[in-house]
């Protein structure tokens, strides 16, 4: 019969991965199977892009800043006159 054991580990110097565990005792024979995270950044920007609508605004916006087309707020100034 088949059990697992689910950790989280992060590559260290050289490739290494090592898994504290206490629960195999020594010499106990395993199978690893490395399951890679996604970037989050990568998750976020795949997030904003997939509403048709969102990309749109996302890609005015970059073109403004590419443009120049850039409004800039002092915040000091903003909260004596609005706050």
């Amino acid at each position: 019969m088949l059990s697992g054991i689910k950790q989280k580990a992060v590559v260290g110097k050289d490739g290494r991965i090592e898994l504290l565990t206490t629960e195999l005792p020594e010499g106990t024979v395993v199978e690893v199977i490395v399951l890679v995270e996604p970037s989050t950044e990568e998750d976020e920007t795949n997030y904003l892009l997939k509403s048709e609508t969102n990309k749109k605004h996302l890609l005015k916006a970059l073109e403004n800043v590419e443009k120049g087309n850039l409004i800039y707020v002092d915040l000091d100034e903003y909260e004596k006159n609005y706050l």
